[in-house]
């Protein structure tokens, strides 16, 4: 079948007839874990098909939709769906498959509205794992609320796991002062997101950086003498943590004993990627004599035995692992190897089989491309989701983990990651069925209610290539050469990619920059025209038009600033106005952050803004 689903099914087979809903439904099932499936289809028939509802346990024989268990279907998350002219029937072995119906069924609506064609439905993920991963260490750590919206989204999606990635952004009660400064989560936070995830069936596994990336604890006086090397990159303690100091893994073992209680999954990422400085600090001698994949091994087997000690199964990046092969062979087996590229044409996409012959269970772990980026990377994303869902298919991998960083900031917002977020859960699910090239007209008729609306998406997801630079820089840039960080945290996630050197500015193309600031207001202007939708809906548009607008007016300063390099002039006016539209900017972009998130590290994307708009209006 060449679905219109957002989701395609794996098996659609159309027999005769219509089902029509009428001015009422009832919708039944015996099963309590089935009312919230339910109320979701209620919500939808009222609005798709205007129809009063009535939820029972009690009475199928009278019912429009009934929901029954059946154990002769083989997959855990699999179900059936029989669409008669008189009801609907949905069969499932587990109440997530029950749920998984339901969200196929309101899809079905979402299309035929009042009268949807009668068939029969037989369907079942490609993965067991459909995950996302969503930064919350980059300065932007999202409200409880926001994540509950978003686990109901991507639980639509039949995405079933969600991970957090939390560097310092935590409450550790062994060690309080780690998260000071960026609105960590408490203990009873992540308590609330995982019980709303255990309503829509979602696994909350824990994500925790245990070796680099560790900058902002070792940046703490305290932990300083931790690192590998301090002072890399101007860093306090540098990123990693210095595994010959039996006091690091005591450290690691703290903020597991405080952390990882707290969850329900088995699973837990330790992560331990990109340990940048490892082998040329303090462990350069060791590692002289022995290879630096043994000083990694040994720290990691390390991790692996606290993990144990938690009941957890250790779930760990792959990129080191795979620049010194020898080591797959000496990894426990228990090991699930996380192997991560976000490029299309990726050669460690390929590589995936390297992991899974030697009996490691593998999850693929492509990426949305929004980081660095206001409106993501789109032609990049889709790209990168397609193969590693077929590598992983074909190496029989257990799970896609769809990654959402923050690079830089975080000042991408979250609603513009929605659609690689969708299109990441079509490949999990049935990824032979996904047309990639008319997926982001699916996503906009099914997600934002108008078709039309996917032409803003492509244009927002493309002006990184039409402009040839990462207009996301631009906003840190300075025109006159100036260090517009200066004075801010060295541990600000902001500073971890200096920008002020101009590169992006003089870089850009100036044709493309010309083309991509009318296609951008052309976007913004379509989406204002949109209306109506659910929470999801308007979170994305309000995103979207953002994102348009960040990457319009950063499109502009490209172009002053390449008049100047080639020595024409630029009119006073031009400056002083985009000076007052920087300012402007700044202020849609503090709304925007705070709607969704803790306040975090706010301040310092705003002295961007601040310091950008004040350079320009001195240059008019």
């Amino acid at each position: 079948m060449k679905t219109v689903l957002l989701i395609p099914v794996q098996r659609f087979q159309r027999t005769r007839g219509r089902f029509r809903w009428g001015e009422t439904a009832r919708l039944v099932s015996p099963f309590a874990e089935d009312q919230v499936p339910l109320r979701q289809l209620a919500s939808t028939l009222r609005r798709d098909a205007a129809c009063r509802v009535g939820l029972g346990r009690h009475d199928p024989q009278s019912a429009d939709v009934v929901l029954r268990r059946d154990n002769r279907i083989r997959h855990h998350d699999g179900y059936r769906i029989i669409v008669r002219p008189n009801c609907v029937e949905i069969a499932s072995r587990t109440s997530s498959g029950a749920y998984y119906a339901v969200q196929t069924l309101r899809e079905l609506l979402c299309v035929h509205g009042r009268s949807i064609p009668c068939c029969r439905i037989n369907d079942y993920p490609d993965f067991e794992r459909r995950g996302v991963y969503l930064d919350c260490s980059r300065g932007k750590v999202p409200t409880v609320e926001t994540l509950k919206l978003l686990v109901e989204y991507l639980a639509s999606c039949k995405i079933n796991e969600l991970q957090l990635y939390i560097e310092n952004v935590f409450t550790f009660a062994s060690h309080p002062k780690i998260g000071r400064g960026f609105s960590p989560f408490t203990p009873d936070d992540l308590l609330q997101v995982q019980d709303h995830c255990k309503r829509h069936h979602v696994r909350l596994v824990p994500s925790l950086t245990s070796f680099g990336h560790f900058e902002k604890i070792l940046g703490l006086p305290k932990f300083s003498h931790l690192g590998e090397m301090p002072g890399f990159r101007g860093l306090p303690g540098g990123t990693t943590l210095y595994p010959g100091d039996p006091a690091s893994i005591r450290l690691v073992a703290d903020m597991y004993a405080d952390f990882l209680p707290l969850f329900d999954s088995v699973d837990f990422n330790a992560c331990g990627d990109e340990p940048w400085e490892l082998g040329r600090g303090r462990s350069r001698r060791r590692a002289g004599r022995v290879g630096v994949g043994r000083v990694y091994l040994d720290f990691i087997l390390k991790l692996h035995r606290l993990c144990a000690r938690h009941g957890k199964r250790m779930n760990l990046w792959a990129d080191i692992v795979l620049n010194h092969p020898d080591l797959i062979p000496q990894l426990p087996k228990d090991m699930v190897m996380l192997n991560w590229c976000y490029d299309a044409g990726g050669k460690l996409v390929g590589r995936t089989g390297e992991l899974s012959e030697t009996g490691l269970p593998v999850v693929v772990c492509p990426g949305t491309s929004s980081w660095r980026s206001h409106g993501t990377r789109l032609t990049n994303a889709i790209t990168n989701v397609a193969e590693f869902a077929a590598e992983g298919r074909r190496c029989g991998a257990e799970g896609l983990l769809n990654t959402d960083w923050g690079d830089g900031g975080h000042r991408n917002p979250i609603g513009v990651s929605l659609h690689g977020f969708a299109h990441g859960a079509a490949h999990a699910w049935n990824g032979r069925e996904v047309d990639d090239r008319k997926f982001t007209d699916t996503f906009s008729r099914h997600v934002l209610g108008e078709s039309k609306a996917a032409a803003a998406v492509r244009v927002i997801g493309a002006t990184q290539a039409v402009a040839e630079a990462t207009v996301y820089d631009t906003v840190g840039e300075s025109l006159k050469g100036r260090n517009f960080m200066r004075g801010m945290s060295p541990l600000t996630p902001v500073g971890m990619w200096p920008t002020y050197r101009g590169e992006s500015l003089l870089r850009a193309s100036e044709k493309g920059c010309h083309r991509i600031i009318d296609e951008l207001t052309g976007a913004e202007e379509l989406l204002k025209t949109i209306s109506g939708g659910d929470a999801v809906s308007r979170l994305i548009r309000e995103d979207l038009r953002l994102a348009a607008g960040l990457d319009a007016i950063a499109c502009r300063k490209i172009l002053s600033a390449r008049s100047v390099s080639d020595g024409r002039t630029v009119a006073a006016a031009t400056w002083r106005k985009l000076a007052r539209d920087t300012g402007r900017a700044a202020t849609r972009f503090e709304s925007n952050w705070l709607k969704r998130n803790r306040i975090s590290r706010l301040k310092d994307n705003l002295k961007l803004f601040e310091r950008s708009a004040a350079e320009l209006e001195r240059m008019g």
